[in-house]
């Protein structure tokens, strides 16, 4: 069985307050992020389905995949959403020594260095697989210039077990202003992304909301 928080509670807010969770409350404003991109088969479906309600996200990318997809990323800089980095292989923080796994994170970021126009929307932001690192390498990998960025509410759209409808409630039960919510564009995560994300803009854009990215250029972390 698979333990973790849909809503990010006050207290590890508190304890890890060198990372970003969540953004100013007194908007109505929300942060859409996406994580494990680019994938061809759900990315550029996300894309569209964002267009149809003028709303920028943030999509935190995996090396290998800007690799492999490299016209799907240039679409991603090309429609102004913010980027940031995943790592190169996905990997977990807590089962990879400091070295190794800064070294992942520079191996991505030359990515994101090759495109002139990402650097006006990578502001190295940088949100760790699993939502696991160690205290020694968030230390490392804030003073390299990066935010650390993590999340207010987790829409479970990665696990098996959690039906579309689940899904779609763990984000319309718990978002707030400000929040940062995570979704996945994978192949693992498309069918319930397909199901929860047009209806989540759908329903705050009635409400007022504005969808923005982690950047100046929406509201600043």
């Amino acid at each position: 069985m698979k333990h973790y928080f849909i809503k990010t509670p006050n207290l590890l807010k508190f304890i890890f307050k060198n990372w970003s969770w969540r953004l100013s409350s007194k908007e109505k404003v929300l942060y859409l992020t996406f994580d494990d991109g680019p994938t061809p088969e759900i990315t550029e479906w996300t894309l569209q389905e964002l267009n149809k309600y003028h709303a920028k996200a943030t999509f935190f990318c995996i090396g290998k995949n800007i690799a492999e997809h490299r016209d799907i990323f240039q679409k991603i800089i090309n429609e102004n959403h913010a980027i940031g980095n995943h790592t190169n292989n996905h990997v977990n923080g807590w089962k990879t020594k400091t070295d190794a796994y800064l070294q992942n994170i520079e191996d991505a970021e030359k990515y994101f260095k090759e495109n002139p126009k990402s650097k006006i929307q990578n502001l190295k932001l940088f949100r760790p697989p699993y939502g696991k690192l160690t205290l020694s390498q968030s230390k490392k990998i804030r003073k390299k210039g990066y935010k650390i960025i993590m999340w207010d509410v987790l829409s479970a759209d990665f696990d098996s077990a959690v039906s579309n409808e689940k899904c779609l409630e763990n984000v319309i039960r718990n978002i707030q202003n400000g929040s940062i919510i995570i979704f996945h564009d994978s192949v693992k995560a498309s069918e319930k992304l397909k199901f929860v994300l047009p209806k989540v803009l759908e329903y705050y854009s009635y409400l007022g909301y504005e969808f923005c990215p982690l950047t100046p250029k929406g509201k600043l972390i």
